[in-house]
């Protein structure tokens, strides 16, 4: 493995613990506990869940023209770095929400999203940059396991600084200097091993430097609208995967939430995201491994299904007749996330750059990531929008079935040979 491939690797190590402490586990119950105590459960739920569209829309408006304009040399790592700033800053200032400030909490979180979502962008549009088309599907696959792994390191600290706080383990919450300590962990992991990224890897296919680079961005922007029919695959399966993915995304984003709700305590759900970790790491490794076996498209297939799998169940969480049945319960959809979003997502990335323009990689990749991050906004929307008026979380699940159907539909669409051809 080459020196770029690796330090391109290193970068998902990097907001891996972002994603696992702030976005998954730490970040919201400490919202629901503390910076929204004396709201009730389902608002608060709700709350959570707009406040992640919103970010997600942010990101989704820009990312096109940000796409357009980073193609010109050079300009990929001056977005990453820009969107990494404010990720980091604002998860720092985490730190500082104190109890009700919920408002101000989100503000925070909402910026740390869209600072990180934002780096994603021209992250994933150096793939094209570090490997070839034929290691696309594993070197995308090491991304995301080696994250999971470097994830759990500053995670594990966290959890370590939670059972020194309450050393009998029977805590139902996550102390409030334990959680802001996390924040910081997360925010200076990301930095740190961010720097590989920075120093080793360079911008191989761009296109001609202009003097004008907003007004050229933007006809490059408007000519890639005209021409999309030229490039059917891609498109439809950016349809596809903004179906899908909706689900993926959803189910990580809401999933301390909806345990929060039916009652799981702070022991029952940081061990369990623990365990996603560790076993997501083989299984992402696997799904690249199978993809040269089975092919690309036929492993996304099994993704969508242990997913569907996982919306039916969490369905019928709620209604087990004890809490030891929800834990049990909860542990088995948390393996079953663990052996499918590092595959699912690491093979979108590489099936999608097997089909576009190498040298239009940042724009391509500003539409992917508009589909994906408007996919973002919808599944969190419904669900805090279904709890909100029937007072039951589990009620928005069951429209999560529905978008992982018609993802799988529209996949079947796509001809990857053509694609590639064109």
């Amino acid at each position: 493995m080459t020196v770029e491939e690796k330090s391109w690797i290193l970068y998902d190590v990097a907001n891996s613990a972002f994603v696992l402490i702030v976005i998954t586990t730490v970040m919201p119950i400490f919202f629901k506990d503390v910076a929204a105590r004396g709201i009730e459960a389902s608002v608060s739920t709700a709350h959570w869940g707009f406040a992640n569209s919103l970010a997600a829309l942010g990101v989704a408006i820009m990312a096109p023209l940000l796409g357009a304009l980073a193609d010109y040399r050079g300009r990929k790592k001056t977005f990453l770095v820009l969107f990494l700033g404010l990720g980091v800053l604002a998860t720092l200032l985490l730190a500082l929400v104190g109890e009700g400030r919920w408002l101000q909490c989100l503000a925070l979180y909402g910026l740390a999203r869209i600072g990180f979502s934002g780096t994603l962008l021209f992250y994933d549009a150096f793939l094209v940059d570090v490997t070839p088309k034929n290691r696309m599907d594993w070197v995308s696959a090491c991304g995301y396991a080696w994250g999971y792994v470097g994830g759990t390191a500053p995670f594990v600290v966290v959890v370590v600084l939670i059972a020194l706080a309450s050393p009998a383990g029977g805590s139902a919450s996550i102390p409030p200097w334990a959680a802001k300590t996390g924040f910081v962990i997360a925010a200076l992991w990301w930095l740190l091993f961010s720097v590989p990224l920075l120093k080793n890897v360079r911008q191989k296919h761009y296109l001609p430097a202009s003097s004008h680079p907003l007004r050229d961005g933007l006809a490059e922007l408007a000519a890639t609208f005209r021409k999309i029919r030229t490039h059917r695959n891609a498109f439809i399966f950016l349809v596809a995967y903004f179906f899908y993915i909706d689900g993926v995304d959803t189910i990580i984003t809401m999933a301390s939430a909806f345990g929060r709700d039916i009652g799981l305590g702070v022991n029952a759900l940081i061990p369990a995201f623990l365990m996603t970790q560790l076993v997501a790491f083989p299984f992402a490794l696997l799904y690249g491994r199978l993809a040269a076996r089975f092919s690309t498209r036929s492993m996304l297939y099994a993704g969508i299904a242990v997913y569907a799998g996982i919306t039916l169940i969490g369905y019928f969480l709620p209604a087990m007749p004890t809490l030891k049945a929800k834990v049990v319960l909860f542990w088995l959809l948390a393996f079953l996330v663990a052996t499918s979003m590092g595959g699912i997502q690491a093979l979108s990335r590489s099936f999608f750059g097997r089909l576009i323009p190498a040298r239009h990689a940042a724009e391509f990749f500003g539409f992917y990531n508009i589909f994906g991050k408007f996919a973002a906004i919808m599944g969190p929307f419904l669900m805090g929008l279904i709890g909100r008026l029937t007072g039951e979380t589990r009620y928005g699940i069951l429209a999560v079935l529905l978008l992982f159907a018609i993802g799988a539909a529209m996949l079947a669409r796509v001809d990857p040979e053509a694609g590639r051809a064109a």
